[in-house]
């Protein structure tokens, strides 16, 4: 016997404004009861000490989340100099404390734009990547370091807001896959006296802003029922990149038993669109080589 699903069938997203002291899984599942959600995902975690824009997918909403996953980011931090920590960030054990040298400013122009563009970046063992299926933050833990390989990513741009001597303020843009942390890091090392993060906060990721996000407290004021999902932020506005297609009812029909139709748009082999009936999201298809559209994900959103 099929277990029964607990909550209610809600579809959409939510831009959380995430607190300071929780987790992400702790911030969604205080978003999941809120809306009495059935199915709920977060989009790329933060860490505890961390806060800002947080996306919590809901019910179909959660088949989006790989692709925001994708999505560039946008960060401002506060980075510690003079001292270095196991974590990366101030929450952890302190290894090592070395005297901030004067630095002009010229040589800080000089460190940040040597961390613009394409660079590489050995992910800190605090993280949530795997290492023969253990995650390395529960290495850590047990006191286990284990060798991890550079990844490129990106910083699009990075500048300093303010600077007291100790601290330096700056404005993160940057690809999928950074670590703050990481970067605070190195370029406290590049300034010869280490650094950690003392804060941080998300201000964007990808389409979505700091700036349209509601904390916990605002969104419990929100009188439940119709004013709470009103909110809802519809589950295909994260793939608005995605080429789209409208389909007749027959089409529809074929698409919902998971058979391909066939398409006469301009769109490329392999490429991902969305399938729309009279203005109902359906999912998404990927063209084929015989012009025809296999769907990949088909969203139930009755």
């Amino acid at each position: 016997m099929a277990r029964r699903k607990k909550g209610l069938d809600i579809h959409g997203i939510v831009l959380l404004d995430k607190r300071q002291g929780i987790s992400s899984n702790k911030a969604m599942q205080e978003v999941k009861r809120l809306y009495n959600a059935n199915k709920a995902g977060h989009t790329g975690s933060l860490d505890p000490l961390a806060t800002g824009l947080l996306p919590i997918c809901l019910g179909e909403g959660t088949k989006v989340s790989a692709y925001m996953l994708a999505d560039d980011k946008r960060y401002q931090t506060v980075i510690q100099l003079g001292v270095m920590t196991d974590t990366g960030d101030v929450d952890g054990t302190v290894l090592e404390n070395k005297p901030v040298p004067v630095i002009s400013d010229q040589q800080l122009a000089e460190c940040l734009a040597s961390f613009v563009g394409e660079i590489e970046q050995v992910p800190p063992m605090y993280s949530a990547l795997k290492h023969h299926g253990k995650k390395l933050y529960e290495l850590a833990r047990e006191g286990i370091t284990v060798e991890r390989k550079a990844r490129k990513i990106t910083i699009y741009a990075l500048e300093c807001l303010a600077s007291t001597g100790n601290t330096l303020t700056l404005d993160v843009r940057c690809s999928k896959g950074t670590y703050i942390r990481t970067l605070a890091e190195d370029i406290g090392h590049y300034l010869g006296c280490g650094g950690t993060v003392k804060e941080l906060r998300r201000t964007a990721a990808g389409q979505f802003l700091l700036a349209d996000a509601r904390t916990i407290e605002q969104l419990q004021a929100i009188e439940a029922g119709e004013p709470l999902y009103s909110i809802l932020i519809p589950v295909d506005q994260p793939l608005q990149a995605m080429p789209a297609i409208h389909v007749s009812q027959l089409e529809a029909d074929l698409i919902q038993q998971g058979q391909q139709i066939s398409c006469s748009l301009d769109i490329a082999e392999s490429e991902i669109c969305r399938i729309y009936h009279d203005k109902q999201f359906l999912g998404l298809g990927e063209m084929l080589m015989n012009a025809k559209i296999q769907p990949r994900k088909i969203f139930n959103l009755n």
